[in-house]
């Protein structure tokens, strides 16, 4: 199994990699843990057979006693894969307000300081080692959110700089890859205080042991077919942006009865759009703000503008919705209200 499972790991690794130049370096983030140290030796095994270079980052955040030891050994263990060059970067996790807590604070500052050594290294791509088992939690999260099709389609195989070769490969073939060598567990992994892991060790078994084996393929494949409706409802939604929007001062508007004509599916992606455009911060306009905005055009009873955040309104008069920045009620009323014929 071991050596199937090799190289089942480097031909997903070779797969992802196929639209890059042979020439261009890659660089692969290892934490030491099984699944990150599997990608490195596929990529050392892939470097020495085909020339392609590629360099490695251990980010330390710091987080644990002896961080650096483990930090330094895996940077050890990257080093005997044949990966050129190696670097230990050390973070510092800002955890205050805002920050969504210790696992969002911790992705932030890794990711900066691996998009940051690309940039230096002169890396092309940098790759993660999220198996099909992580596919899966992470739609079994966000699917207890509530969560659209795009955010059901969970993560992507190529997003913008960042490639995931193993997300169709399940997590024992990749752990089986490993051939004996040692890695690190992250003590964070078996917390049950952090979503992910109680997902991991007992959302997803007690659904394996009910539905079976294949639910945790079935929620990956739900995953990839849902990012292809998602692509499509956004390419809708662009063009009928593109053709239905009008720019006026402070502001963009529509025509109320092309965006009813529209499915909602679609229009409620052109409202958000819109709103994003006028100002309003993509991490603070929520659902249901895109629905008082779809109100509007919905289910209209002559209701007044809508608030959204950073002091930008929606509001609907003369068949025509306007996004814009609102600085006082009084100014929203006037907007909203029809004008008296001059005498």
């Amino acid at each position: 199994m071991t050596d199937d499972a090799r190289q089942e790991v480097r031909r997903a690794l070779r797969a992802s990699l196929a639209d890059l130049d042979a020439s261009a370096r890659v660089l692969v983030a290892c934490s030491g843990g099984g699944d990150s140290l599997a990608l490195a030796l596929a990529a050392g095994d892939e470097g020495r057979a085909t020339g392609r270079s590629f360099a490695a980052v251990i980010v330390d955040h710091g987080l644990q006693a002896g961080s650096a030891d483990i930090a330094r050994e895996a940077a050890d263990a990257c080093e005997r894969a044949g990966l050129e060059p190696v670097e230990v970067v050390r973070v510092e996790v800002a955890q205050g307000p805002g920050s969504g807590g210790l696992e969002a604070a911790a992705r932030d500052a890794r990711r900066a300081a691996l998009r940051d050594a690309a940039e230096r290294l002169g890396c092309r791509a940098i790759l993660l080692a999220h198996t099909r088992d992580d596919q899966a939690e992470t739609v079994l999260l966000r699917l207890a959110r509530g969560s659209g099709a795009r955010s059901l389609s969970a993560m992507a195989p190529v997003d913008d700089m960042w490639r995931r070769p193993l997300l169709d490969v399940p997590r024992s073939v990749v752990r089986a890859s490993l051939d004996g060598h040692a890695s690190w567990e992250d003590p964070h992994n078996s917390d049950p205080s952090f979503a992910r892991v109680r997902v991991r060790t007992r959302a997803l078994p007690a659904l394996v042991e009910a539905l079976g084996g294949d639910v945790v393929d079935g929620l990956a494949r739900s995953a990839r077919l849902l990012r292809d409706d998602a692509d499509a409802l956004d390419a809708l939604a662009d063009n009928a942006l593109t053709h239905l929007l009008v720019d006026v001062e402070g502001g963009c508007a529509f025509d109320v009865a092309a965006l009813g004509a529209l499915p909602r599916a679609v229009r409620t992606r052109v409202l958000r759009r819109a709103a994003l455009r006028a100002g309003v911060p993509p991490t603070d306009l929520t659902l249901a703000h895109v629905d008082r905005i779809d109100a509007l055009i919905s289910d209209w009873h002559g209701q007044g503008a809508v608030d959204l955040p950073a002091h930008v309104g929606a509001w609907r008069a003369y068949e025509r919705l306007t996004f814009g920045r609102v600085d006082s009620v009084r100014e929203r009323r006037d907007r909203t209200a029809p004008r008296a014929p001059e005498e």
